[in-house]
């Protein structure tokens, strides 16, 4: 079964870390572009970061630059998400996709990544405490 799955979320209090994975079962993850996405409740889904599966190559929403991690865990087909420095304002629904297309290069911190994404997991709760 072709499917995504994400883990690694909870509670945690403001200012520690968190690793969300992405598992990916049925393909090969490695031949994909992979996204994080997050979404509260009453807003859109926002595009968080991306990873190409070309070249290997990262692209962060603003937000969320210089704190979060998108990587590959080489042999394990999965994609890792290490959020640093977590703030209230965190705390979402955390969702990871693939597209076989080339990932956009802009947009990311808004929800217009999502429509080029065409696989998703059933997401992951993160809370940040304050």
């Amino acid at each position: 079964q072709v499917q995504l799955v994400e883990s690694g979320g909870g509670l945690v209090q403001s200012g520690r870390s968190l690793l969300l994975t992405c598992t990916a079962s049925g393909f090969a993850l490695d031949y994909w572009a992979v996204g994080w996405f997050r979404q509260v409740p009453g807003k859109e889904r926002e595009g968080l970061a991306c990873i190409s599966s070309a070249d290997g190559s990262t692209i962060y929403a603003d937000s969320v630059k210089g704190r979060f991690t998108i990587s590959r865990e080489v042999g394990k087909n999965t994609v890792t998400l290490q959020m640093n420095s977590l703030k209230p304002d965190d705390t979402a629904v955390y969702y990871c996709a693939t597209t076989l297309s080339p990932p956009p290069l802009a947009g990311w911190g808004t929800s217009a990544p999502n429509r080029a994404f065409g696989l998703w997991g059933q997401g992951t709760q993160v809370t940040v405490s304050s």
